[in-house]
């Protein structure tokens, strides 16, 4: 008989036990993410994929917050997260820590998602954007890289929530 497994069996480890793992050198910054809800989703996707940390920016919302808890199911409390005020400062100060600043984002000399390969030691910031306007266009112009993923139907667009999780996986499981 196939059984879905239970709770219990699911549970591999504590919070504490989480925030001393290793996690990959792989952070999430969200540029004026509106929905809490988005916002949630990103704790979680990051709990599941070990990202290093979600850096909050601007208009977008912060723990404690009772939409993002509905989303994030207690990842909020297990994902290291900061907020910075100002998108594109903080991905200049990434930027001159050495770190990859990586867009998602659809726009000409993008690299599509399954076509980028991290390099070994590098750091790397996945910058996902505001559900209308997408990622600041001052911010794409300091990107390392812009990755798109491929868009074949009506719609040119996903949820950043999902984006965001395709491209975690994507990138998360390309790094050692």
């Amino acid at each position: 008989m196939k059984e879905k497994k239970t709770i219990i069996e699911l549970t591999t480890t504590t919070i504490e036990e989480y925030r001393e793992r290793r996690k990959r050198p792989l952070s999430l910054l969200a540029d004026n993410v509106r929905s809490r809800h988005n916002i949630g989703s990103f704790f979680r996707t990051s709990d599941a994929f070990l990202v290093e940390e979600i850096i909050l920016c601007g208009i977008s919302a912060t723990p404690p917050d009772n939409e993002i808890a509905k989303t994030a199911l207690g990842a909020e409390e297990s994902v290291k997260w900061r907020y910075a005020d100002d998108s594109l400062e903080e991905v200049k100060r990434l930027k001159g820590k050495g770190k990859k600043i990586c867009v998602l984002e659809q726009a000409h000399d993008s690299v599509m998602l399954r076509e980028f390969m991290p390099e070994d030691g590098e750091d790397y910031v996945l910058v996902v954007g505001n559900e209308v306007e997408g990622v600041n266009q001052k911010i794409v112009n300091l990107a390392d890289v812009i990755i798109e993923i491929p868009q074949n139907g009506i719609k040119h667009s996903l949820n950043v929530s999902v984006s965001a999780g395709i491209a975690l996986w994507e990138l998360s499981s390309k790094m050692k």
